[in-house]
């Protein structure tokens, strides 16, 4: 069985940089797409941004298009999302996440992955 651990969340001042990591152990991870999603306390889980395993495509929400990235270390079964400029709004518990059945494709809704991590906290001051 695949399992997923997010790692890197802390307090950062509003401006500041954070790099998220998700790592896979149990499965092989080259066989597909990776999202991050984010929770906010009384909000709905909401899509961040998603990695496809081959070809690399990418897909990012539209309120952090510019500000993260996401990438992947094939050899350390590694997805990082790279979050820059960040703003109080982007508080959240960040989640990984592992969709099975898509592996080209960058998925972004929650219904089409299979396996989560627990989650990893991030709080940005202003």
């Amino acid at each position: 069985q695949v399992q997923l651990v997010e790692s890197g969340g802390g307090l950062v001042q509003a401006g500041g940089s954070l790099r998220l990591s998700c790592a896979a152990s149990g499965r092989t991870f080259s066989s597909y797409t990776i999202g991050w999603f984010r929770q906010a306390p009384g909000k709905e889980r909401e899509f961040v941004a998603a990695i496809s395993w081959i070809g690399g495509r990418t897909a990012y929400a539209d309120s952090v298009k510019g500000r993260f990235t996401i990438s992947r270390d094939n050899a350390k079964n590694t997805v990082h999302l790279q979050m820059n400029s960040l703003k109080p709004e982007d508080t959240a518990v960040y989640y990984c996440a592992a969709d099975f059945n898509t592996v080209t494709g960058t998925s972004t809704t929650i219904s089409e992955y299979d396996r989560w991590g627990p989650g990893t906290q991030v709080t940005v001051s202003s």
